[in-house]
């Protein structure tokens, strides 16, 4: 099956607590999420980016195997970047700039052999232009989306035509209570779900999350990690390895649903492991099995 994924490609400046700062390194939620899921499946990348951006991160995600031809190139144009800064316990940060460039125009246009793919990804980005992709798509692909809290405060009504139309919703805690007033996780997954997905899966940050499916709630903890080096991307990175699972099994049932987690969680606690996609892109599809192994060894307990 073909995985295709539509959102930001993008440079960061990030500063960790003990004072370091790593400027313009690699980004976004297409980034993220393309390098994870290839371990998994063939990924298919719709994004735009200025001629700012050069050749090595092209290269890397082609060396993973990622289609780039829905890669826009704006002669001229600036690449959208992100800086933050990260408390002393790396679950909190603050936004200190934000320049969409590029994206700020962004108007996504698949490639023809794009709008077969059989399941789509529809990472942080404005509604209007996640209903575009959705519009040019053909068949009946698996549709799971993403949002923020931006946009559930500033285009909700769009958002909720989004939600009606996928089959899957992957958002973090904070998002699913501002999403539906409630404040706890599970009637927060189950109010979302009623707005149209058939699952929705609650991520909780280092705490793992939540999967509601078929009227079920199932959680899950975080991979154990004693170091954290920097968790931008982490969420895009478990979107990657969650949606590469169900690509390669061709299934969105409820045991490919949990089955999924586990690599979304495993490939998640490699993004931490490293800045930028240092870690994630120097795995190997060994370690990401046996991480996933691992993690589902924990998960189950004896008799």
């Amino acid at each position: 099956m073909s995985l295709l994924v539509v959102g930001s490609v993008a440079f960061d400046t990030i500063r960790t607590p003990d004072g370091k700062e790593y400027q313009d390194v690699l980004g976004g939620s297409c980034t993220y999420f393309s390098c994870a899921a290839s371990y998994l499946a063939d990924v298919r990348v719709v994004g735009v980016v200025g001629d700012d951006f050069g050749q090595e991160p092209i290269d890397l995600l082609e060396k993973h195997g990622v289609d780039l031809t829905g890669l826009e190139v704006v002669q001229g144009g600036r690449t959208f970047r992100w800086a933050g800064t990260y408390a002393e316990n790396m679950n909190d940060r603050t936004t200190d700039d934000l320049q969409f460039g590029v994206l700020g125009g962004f108007d996504p246009k698949l490639p023809e052999n794009y709008r077969d793919s059989d399941t789509v990804f529809l990472a942080c980005a404005q509604p209007e232009l996640q209903l575009k992709v959705m519009d040019q798509m053909r068949g009946s692909p698996l549709v799971v989306c993403d949002t923020i809290e931006f946009y559930i405060e500033t285009a909700r009504e769009a958002l909720d035509q989004v939600l009606s139309r996928c089959d899957g919703v992957i958002i973090n805690d904070g998002e699913a209570k501002l999403l539906t007033g409630e404040s706890n996780v599970i009637r927060a997954g189950e109010r979302i779900a009623k707005m149209g997905p058939r699952f929705v899966v609650v991520k909780k940050g280092e705490h793992g999350g939540v999967l509601l499916a078929e009227g079920q709630a199932w959680p899950f903890p975080a991979f154990p990690l004693t170091d954290v080096a920097d968790p931008t991307g982490a969420g895009d990175s478990f979107a990657g390895g969650f949606m590469g699972y169900l690509s390669r099994k061709k299934s969105s049932d409820l045991n490919t649903l949990r089955r999924a987690t586990v690599y979304g969680t495993a490939l998640a606690s490699y993004a931490c492991q490293g800045i930028s996609l240092n870690r994630l892109a120097a795995l190997s599809k060994v370690e990401v099995e046996k991480r996933a192994c691992d993690f589902a060894a924990m998960l189950r307990i004896p008799e």
